[in-house]
């Protein structure tokens, strides 16, 4: 068949199919004044308009391809009953809508909008308030998820959900969300080849974001601050994580970002400022850190064991309490190139690189380690001489641990 004849034959089944989709208006003077009529009368590829207005409704199932758009932010109410919105159908977009009084359960996660076994399907220009479960993707697939806001009013973990959350899903899109008061912000599980990137996630009462089991996934230009813990990543490989801003995740355990089990990783370009724990590390091997900034953290790299071939390469470290802190004499990880705002060597050839190695972990870190309670006496002069003497002759810490060009000036890019 010819170029021409196909390209003929594409032109009018398009032509055909705009010109039988209709648009169904919903309003509570209109012909149609609920959502699920709406959606029961449609033809596929419709698009049901809701008008400014509050429509009190739940368990709405979206069974074919259709595009659900709001008029000035219409409210629809779910009366603490349930779940609102469940999609069942590929080629859905919702857009536009105000969604509130999601049910709670201790059995069940209802969500404002679940999206279960799809794909293909845009969530945009949505607000969720008072919510369960916000946004809820169930073994779906190619979507999007732009430019929400998601405000939930958590108090306790166990009576609370997540605002987005992926399980079994893959190539999924989450931009420019913002997302606060929730339990996760954003929580993915065996979800791979996502890209999260330009959210807001704040306030949440236990991680920014944290996922499990989920391969292949890019973290860019994302915020968490504020968190009961700033990110988790657990179990998971061949992960990016490009400047992203981790702020003031403060508590006796928190982070803000914990790598456990995670291989083959790029941290580059990230932000990690007045957390408890810039980034806490246990059985994470060949991941580069590199152009990162680690300003006023408790400690900025917490490093646990089975920790091997990462390197740590122009990172700035600037007024940490700790610099690095390390529970074993054995290194296998390069630090190389990074300023280090302690370090009071020189610079005689005026290369810019300093002329004696900085040894990064202090004596008195360990210390803390094995017994927390001696951090009261963080600003002492003892300590300062036993830090002294420890970097003279290492009996506790690595002692091919340090850094060999640090440095001299702090690291633009």
């Amino acid at each position: 068949m010819k170029k021409g004849v196909v390209l003929l034959i594409t032109f009018l089944i398009f032509l055909a199919f705009n010109v039988s989709a209709e648009t169904i208006v919903v309003c509570s003077s209109c012909k149609i004044s609920s959502i699920k009529t709406a959606i029961s009368i449609a033809k596929d590829h419709d698009t049901i308009l809701i008008k400014k207005g509050i429509y009190k409704e739940y368990d709405i199932v979206v069974n074919k391809p259709l595009s659900i758009i709001g008029e000035n932010l219409p409210i629809i109410d779910g009366e603490l009953k349930g779940e609102i919105f469940t999609i069942i159908s590929n080629n859905v977009v919702i857009d536009g809508l105000h969604i509130i009084n999601v049910g709670s359960s201790y059995t069940k996660d209802y969500a404002a909008i679940r999206v279960k076994r799809s794909r293909n399907f845009v969530i945009q220009n949505v607000i969720l308030e008072k919510l369960f479960f916000g946004i809820y993707l169930e073994k779906a697939r190619d979507g999007k998820i732009l430019n929400n806001k998601i405000i939930g009013n958590a108090v306790i973990e166990h009576s609370s959900g997540n605002g987005i959350q992926l399980w079994y899903s893959k190539n999924i899109v989450i931009e420019n969300n913002f997302i606060q008061q929730v339990r996760d912000g954003i929580y993915l599980e065996f979800s791979d080849n996502c890209i999260i990137k330009n959210n807001v996630s704040a306030n949440n009462l236990r991680y920014g974001l944290h996922f499990m089991f989920s391969n292949h996934d890019d973290y860019i230009n994302n915020t968490f601050e504020n968190n009961g813990a700033g990110v988790a990543v657990m179990f998971s490989k061949h992960i990016k994580m490009l400047n992203n801003t981790f702020k003031k995740n403060w508590g006796s355990a928190s982070y803000g970002l914990l790598l456990k089990e995670i291989n083959d990783a790029e941290i580059i370009g990230n932000l990690f400022e007045e957390n408890t724990i810039g980034i806490n590390i246990e059985g994470t091997n060949r991941i580069t850190y590199k152009n990162n900034n680690f300003i006023r953290n408790g400690w900025a790299l917490k490093v646990r064991g089975a920790c091997y071939a990462n390197s740590f390469i122009s990172n700035n470290f600037l007024y940490n309490s700790f610099d690095v802190s390390y529970n074993s004499k054995l290194n296998d990880n390069i630090f190389d190139n990074n300023y280090w705002s302690n370090y009071t060597g020189y610079d005689l050839d005026k290369d810019g690189v300093g002329d004696v190695p900085y040894r990064p972990v202090k004596l008195f870190s360990y210390i803390v380690n094995r017994t927390p309670e001696t951090i009261i006496l963080l600003r002492s002069l003892f300590i300062d001489i036993i830090d002294f003497s420890e970097k003279v002759s290492p009996v506790f810490t690595p002692d091919n641990l340090m850094d060999n060009r640090p440095s001299i000036k702090k690291i633009k890019w």
